[in-house]
């Protein structure tokens, strides 16, 4: 990381260069003079110097906003587990209906299921990390291991962050080499490692104790960063995990565990054949017994 901060620079300079290369391609395609481009880019400018009030009192709400995450979040936590036994006498209380064995069951599948993504979380960005990084290594651009960080961090964010960190990667690789080639390459190691993530990172080691499907994944992720913005988006799922938990004990809610989960149907023609194996055993273990009968 600081090797690129002191990199600022230069890659500052290789951009204004590009942005040359960009132009004089758009006057010989386009036929629309630099002249002309560039009085564009100064009103477009103009219009974002008359917006800057409103962009920096949200830059201000924003920054006020994570500091007081930073402040609040260890004192929530602290309280929460100061009071962990009056919130679960509390809970108790409120479902008496369900009686205390079921509360118990929750709270112990809730706090297993947290844990099991949180552990599997970390143990994913790792990997993730360690493939980028052999990838941007073998096809030799710089900055390798940073952008192979900055990569596994973002992959975090379900579907939207490795989206960005294919962005902000290649863009990266653009401004650091004069070969295209490797600008692809950075995309297909990303999408190389986000296929195998998906299909068996994710699955074998965050485990399939709960099954989300993808279309309230989705919803969760984006609703989760309007309401709380980044930190937000990083709960979503365990909160969709523990709210299909207590929809799944509660008869009258049952519904909604299963609009939230993905345990998809067997096939038609595996039922079949299920029932002929049972329908072959039974019929096994009665000859067996009249053999028994008969002897």
């Amino acid at each position: 990381m600081a090797n690129f901060v002191d990199d600022v620079p230069a890659l500052g300079e290789k951009g204004a260069k590009l942005i040359d290369n960009f132009q004089q391609w758009v006057d010989e395609n386009a036929h629309i003079a630099v002249r002309k481009q560039n009085q564009y880019f100064r009103q477009g400018m103009d219009n974002l110097k008359e917006q800057a009030p409103r962009l920096l009192s949200v830059t201000f709400v924003s920054i006020a906003g994570m500091l007081t995450y930073v402040v609040l979040i260890p004192i929530f936590t602290f309280l929460t587990l100061y009071y962990r036994k009056t919130i679960k006498d509390f809970l108790i209380g409120v479902f008496k209906n369900g009686g205390k064995k079921s509360v118990h069951e929750v709270l112990e599948e809730s706090t297993s299921v947290a844990q099991q993504y949180i552990t599997g979380l970390l143990i994913e960005t790792v990997i993730v990390f360690t493939l980028n990084c052999i990838g941007f290594l073998i096809i030799g651009v710089k900055y390798a291991i940073f952008l192979a960080l900055l990569a596994a961090l973002l992959n975090l964010v379900p579907y939207v962050g490795i989206l960005v960190a294919n962005l902000l990667c290649m863009a990266t690789t653009l401004l650091t080499t004069d070969n295209i080639g490797d600008v692809v390459w950075v995309g297909v190691v990303l999408g190389l490692v986000q296929i195998f993530d998906n299909n068996f990172g994710m699955p074998m080691i965050v485990g399939n104790k709960v099954k989300i499907n993808a279309l309230v994944t989705i919803i969760g992720v984006l609703i989760g960063g309007a309401l709380c913005g980044i930190p937000g988006m990083f709960l979503a799922i365990p909160t969709i995990a523990v709210a299909k938990i207590v929809f799944d004990k509660v008869p009258e809610l049952k519904p909604w565990g299963l609009i939230l989960g993905d345990d998809s149907p067997e096939p038609k023609g595996a039922e079949e054949a299920e029932a002929k194996i049972r329908f072959f055993k039974k019929k096994q273990k009665v000859k067996r017994e009249e053999k028994l009968v008969n002897q």
